[in-house]
């Protein structure tokens, strides 16, 4: 998963715990949610909320990259009538099949669409020698996704698994290749106050991603002193991911809560070999997120 990447699905899943309970309670409104000690009134569970929320992320220079720094991290979820959406930086998705209540099997399909920023902006990156491998266009990857997802599998009529597969393609020039990602998410509330999740993925990309951001031409090489090496293809890298929140006003279903979550990432050979990480970088990734959001 590239840098920017792992920040929008850490803040989408830390924004999505925010409002777990706002769907996820609401499966069963004659079981009381975990910590309550009293039946919850159907009001309350309605299934429409948006949570907006912000904060900073801990993350590599760019994807490959042993440097770290911090930068802004926004987001927002939301749900309506069944329908849900999640905003996070440069990151958009809709499921376009509306969630139906009680425990039960949620197909999820929708279109997504990423602005990717890897490499746009050389001031951000330490390392000279992938500076002066140039700047790179942004990326607009636009494509689309399905899923499936179970409520009540776990800890409580509550929790949710969800299994997905997207694919996106850069229409932008940036890169002009697709990008194939299956992903599993586990999310769970623990209390009224407390919700934590846990999420996998991986990446397939294809030449011209490779070509980007882990090639160097014979120009490239003598500009930054780094040796030549074929554009990859393939599966890239994997990453697992934590994630949680609490609730410091109101509830899970009300009011400003914390959300933080970090991943480790870690890269196959064949993109681990690039000079770019392999002697300027490192083929590990780390990323650490920290917010504050609002649920109404």
């Amino acid at each position: 998963m590239s840098l920017q990447r792992q920040i929008l699905s850490t803040l989408a899943a830390a924004f999505a715990l925010a409002s777990v309970t706002s769907p996820a309670f609401a499966q069963d409104t004659t079981i009381a949610p975990p910590d309550t000690g009293s039946a919850v009134a159907a009001a309350d569970f309605d299934g429409d909320s948006i949570t907006l929320g912000g904060g900073f992320a801990y993350l590599p220079d760019y994807e490959g990259s042993n440097d770290y720094r911090f930068t802004p991290a926004p987001g927002a979820i939301g749900s309506y009538r069944g329908y849900s959406f999640t905003v996070a930086g440069n990151r958009a998705s809709l499921d376009l099949i509306p969630n139906k209540p009680g425990p039960s099997w949620d197909v999820q399909a929708g279109p997504i669409a990423v602005l990717n920023l890897n490499r746009t902006n050389i001031d951000n990156i330490d390392d000279r020698r992938v500076r002066a491998l140039g700047e790179r266009d942004a990326g607009i990857e636009l494509g689309g996704y399905v899923g499936l997802g179970k409520t009540g599998v776990i800890t409580s009529p509550y929790d949710k698994l969800s299994v997905s597969l997207s694919y996106r393609y850069d229409v932008n020039g940036a890169h002009s290749s697709g990008i194939l990602q299956p992903s599993v998410t586990y999310l769970t509330p623990l209390s009224r106050k407390a919700a934590f999740g846990l999420f996998a993925s991986a990446e397939r990309v294809e030449r011209g991603y490779g070509r980007a951001y882990f090639g160097v031409d014979a120009a490239q090489s003598v500009a930054s002193g780094l040796p030549v090496y074929a554009a990859p293809r393939g599966w890239k890298n994997w990453t697992l991911g934590a994630l949680g929140t609490y609730s410091l006003t109101g509830d899970l279903l009300h009011g400003f809560k914390l959300v933080g979550g970090g991943t480790y990432g870690r890269q196959f050979d064949r993109f681990a070999s690039s000079p770019v990480v392999r002697i300027a970088g490192s083929r590990t990734q780390w990323l650490g997120v920290l917010g504050v959001a609002y649920t109404f």
